[in-house]
């Protein structure tokens, strides 16, 4: 089994940043990719940003630019960086990892999930 928890979420203002961290404890080795998704209220969950082992990423068209996903292997651990957040990226946030090496946006392929952590920009 898996455990990932995450950490960073907050209020942040318009045009600042924050940074989310979640960290992968327990039965580790066969996970090859770790994500970020985000649920805002009354939305579908929606893919932020994934992070293969060899660190190749993929965003969410919307992001590129603002957000920059990132993983430190030795600690087990993926980071967003979010910079000139804006009322809309208001969500919960949900780190995810799967097992394998074969990178996917679908949510639907994660195996493990986060309990998700609260991200609201406001003045």
């Amino acid at each position: 089994q898996v455990q990932l928890v995450e950490s960073g979420g907050g209020l942040v203002q318009p045009g600042g940043s924050l940074r989310l961290s979640c960290a992968a404890h327990g039965s580790i080795l066969n996970i090859g990719v770790m994500g970020w998704y985000r649920q805002g209220p009354g939305q579908q969950r929606e893919l932020v940003a994934v992070i293969d082992s060899g660190g190749n990423t993929n965003y969410a068209d919307s992001l590129k630019g603002r957000f920059t996903i990132s993983r430190d292997n030795a600690k087990n651990t993926v980071y967003l960086q979010m910079d000139d957040p804006k009322p809309e990226d208001t969500a919960v946030y949900y780190c995810a990892a799967k097992r394998g090496i074969s990178s996917s946006e679908d949510p639907k392929n994660y195996d493990y999930w986060g309990q998700g952590t609260q991200v609201t920009v406001s003045s």
